[in-house]
Parts: C-alpha cells; sequence; structure tokens
C-alpha cells in the first residue's frame, strides 16, 4: 500500500489546527482509503496553544506526527526542513489556515499517478486583498522577467512532490532554499503539472504576513535566482556617470563662454548630488541583500532545531 505524507507548518494556529487534521483525515479516508497516510504538522514555536493541541491529536492517532522547534525559523526554512522529514511516497504540502483547499488531495494523487512527480497548486484567483493579490502578480511577473529561471507566477509552494524529488531537497544543503524557486529550476525534470484553484480567505485567526515577511520573501527569491540588481546597478552608474559628465562640460561650456553673464545658481549643482546620493544608498542597500545572501550561507546554520518530536517511533 502506498503512503502519502501530508505536511502542514503551524504558527499560533490554536483555532485552526484540530479542524485541519478533521478535514485531512476524513479526506484521506473517504475519497483516498486505498493509501496509507501520516500527517505531519511542524510548528515554528507558537505561543498560543497550538502545541497543547498537537500533543493531544498525536496521543490519540498515531498516523499525526509533530515536530517543534526551539524558536521560529521563518516561513521558509520550517516547512522546506518538515517536507524533508516525510516518509511516504509522495508529500503534499498545504497551510493550516484552508488557504490552500484541502479537497484538492485526491485531484494532486490522481495526476501523481498518472505519472507527474510534482503537481503545483496555482492561484488563479483569490479571495483575499484585491489590492495585495495585485501587488502580488506584478511581483510574479517582474521576478519571472528577471530571474534566470523559468518562476511560476502564483504558486506558493502548495502542492504534491513524489518521494524522489523529495531526495533532491535533501541533497541540496541550502541553509536558505526557497522551494519555488527550486520547484521552478528543477520542475521540467519531474514531469511536473499545474492545478489551477481559487485561494480562498483565512478561515479563522491573523494572518502571519506583513510587509517585513513580503519584503523578505521577495528578497530571497531576488538575490537567489537574479543578477539583475546587481548589472542595474552597474549599467546605471555608467549612465549616470555620462550625464554627470556631459552636464559638467555643457556648464563649462557655457561659463567660458559667458563667463561674466552666466550664473547657474547651487541648484543645479545640490539637486546632482541628491540624486546621485540616493542612487549610491539605493544599490548598497541593493548589494546588501545580497551580501546578506551570502553571509548565511556561509555561516550555514541548521534549518531547523528540533525541541521535540513526537509519533516518530512509529517509523522504527
Amino acid at each position: 500500500m502506498k503512503k502519502i505524507s501530508i505536511m502542514i507548518p503551524c504558527y499560533n494556529e490554536v483555532e485552526n489546527v484540530e479542524l485541519m487534521s478533521k478535514t485531512v483525515i476524513n479526506v484521506m479516508e473517504e475519497a483516498l482509503p486505498e493509501y496509507d497516510y501520516e500527517l505531519l504538522f511542524i510548528d515554528n514555536s507558537s505561543m498560543d496553544g497550538t502545541r497543547d493541541i498537537l500533543e493531544r491529536l498525536c496521543a490519540e492517532n498515531k498516523k499525526i506526527k509533530a515536530i517543534f522547534n526551539v524558536t521560529n525559523f521563518g516561513q521558509f526554512n520550517s516547512p522546506f526542513y518538515g517536507m524533508c522529514q516525510t516518509t511516504g511516497d509522495c508529500t503534499v504540502t498545504l497551510c493550516c489556515d484552508f488557504q490552500d483547499p484541502v479537497e484538492l488531495i485526491p485531484t494532486f494523487v490522481h495526476k501523481w499517478e498518472e505519472g507527474h512527480k510534482i503537481v503545483s497548486g496555482i492561484k488563479t484567483s483569490s479571495k483575499e486583498n484585491p489590492i495585495l493579490y495585485f501587488l502580488r502578480s506584478c511581483y510574479y511577473k517582474l521576478i519571472k522577467g528577471m530571474s534566470s529561471v523559468q518562476m511560476i507566477e502564483h504558486f506558493t509552494g502548495f502542492g504534491l512532490y513524489d518521494k524522489t524529488f523529495i531526495a533532491l531537497l535533501r541533497e541540496l544543503d541550502d541553509p536558505i532554499p526557497f522551494i519555488r524557486g527550486i520547484v521552478a529550476e528543477y520542475g521540467a525534470g519531474f514531469n511536473r503539472i499545474e492545478v489551477e484553484y481559487e485561494q480562498a480567505k483565512r478561515r479563522a485567526g491573523k494572518t502571519h504576513n506583513n510587509f517585513y515577511t513580503l519584503y523578505d520573501a521577495a528578497m530571497l527569491s531576488f538575490t537567489s535566482y537574479t543578477k539583475v540588481g546587481l548589472r542595474i546597478a552597474t549599467f546605471l552608474g555608467f549612465i549616470a556617470s555620462g550625464i554627470s559628465l556631459v552636464i559638467a562640460l555643457a556648464y563649462l561650456i557655457m561659463k567660458l563662454v559667458h563667463w561674466y553673464s552666466f550664473n547657474p545658481g547651487n541648484a543645479p549643482m545640490m539637486i546632482g548630488i541628491f540624486f546621485l546620493g540616493s542612487l549610491q544608498l539605493l544599490f548598497i542597500g541593493i548589494i546588501g541583500e545580497y551580501i546578506l545572501n551570502i553571509n548565511t550561507r556561509v555561516i550555514h546554520r541548521p534549518l531547523v532545531v528540533e525541541e521535540k518530536r513526537l509519533n516518530f517511533d512509529e517509523d522504527k
């Protein structure tokens, strides 16, 4: 009997985690009774009682597993680590807030049985804030146009992954993994297919995404999969230098020709100083993002440090 792993990262999901567990189990037992399954929650140091519920669920059902992180390791490391701890023939990943439709799991499995080793859930629309969805769309198109890898628009990681792809993830040894980029980079070799869906609203609780987390995601993809930032800095540096030289020569000629009547004042000089200064600060920041990416990879801290894991002894 084939085994399906369902991996669900969570952080402060006390209102959702138990219902998510019941919903997934119902789908597996009713729609996919011919498969064995395991349900793995990886908790990113929740502080709201989520862990108490997970401990009770694991005690009641040995097919439910849990990993408790010692602290919050971010929105990328924890899910990636959880995927690498699954033991099924394939792994389905979805969020704990019900924005990823659980009812698509059978569809994913059927596509997998047809020979597709990666099945990606793609948002065609969303019930979230329309402005936020529009900004996400702009981001996806921007990063897709700049990246050397054919990035996938409106793909959050929700989908199914064959155990051969999970084995590849374990071999990557990447301290700051970006699963969306990894899937885009290697997906073609795993006969990847897309399944469209409409993203629902969060069922309960408060979203943990904010400007900082969204910016962090954007910069990780930008610095990991593009060279455009550095190239733009170089090109604009040359252009700004050329413009400055031309303006300086023009002012010199004007002053030599009209020595007594030409009085440009301080405004052009101040505008030029502020323009070049802001340009320098912008690209120092971009270069700093690349250096931060390099620094994190060089330090190479572990993806996750576990505090405790539950029901993993059942695999022995």
